[in-house]
């Protein structure tokens, strides 16, 4: 089975309601090949209320995102209550716990990540990452968000910068969306 390294996302939520997130272009099959640099993982739904990016499977996260979606609308643009519902299908339905990806959701109120084992995580601080380079961008992310004044897009573009500089997955091709 051929496997793919899909990307890096980092967001990041500002104290007073900066909000925004990004992710790199790559996506890499197998060990050795790049098979695409501009792929653009993250994006804006709900009426453009609302940011995701994901990482791992891109037709699995395309179905996640879409899934959320219609889990937003029943629940009137309430992220949490989304993020949970899809989890427990994502968890529980046959179909859908076979699906390879990770998602990070925003709002302006809050930001989380979504796994497919049900988990619906609220990160500590207003700073996340997931993907092949998440643990770098996070990192980079956390420290440019505590010892600097920069807004959260800077933040993030520059965090994803640095984990496209150590991790082989993750390229200096960033799209990001802002709230």
């Amino acid at each position: 089975m051929i496997e793919f390294h899909a990307t890096t996302i980092c967001a990041v939520m500002r104290p007073d309601g900066d909000i925004c997130i990004g992710g790199d272009g790559q996506v890499t099959m197998g060990e050795t090949a790049i098979m695409k640099n501009g792929a653009k993982k993250v994006k804006k739904i709900y009426n453009n209320k609302v940011l995701t990016g994901f990482a791992g499977s891109v037709a699995d996260a395309f179905s996640l995102t879409d899934k959320f979606e219609k889990k937003l609308k029943e629940h009137d643009g309430n992220i949490k209550r989304a993020a949970v519902d899809l989890a427990q299908i994502w968890r529980n339905d046959k179909a859908a716990r076979n699906l390879e990806a990770l998602m990070i959701v925003a709002d302006r109120d809050e930001i989380l990540v979504i796994s497919g084992n049900g988990e619906v995580i609220s990160p500590d601080k207003n700073v996340i990452a997931i993907g092949s380079g998440g643990n770098y961008a996070y990192a980079a992310a956390q420290a440019l968000y505590e010892n600097t004044e920069l807004d959260a897009e800077s933040i993030v573009r520059k965090s994803l910068e640095i984990a496209s500089n150590i991790c082989v997955y993750t390229n200096d091709n960033i799209s990001v969306e802002k709230l």
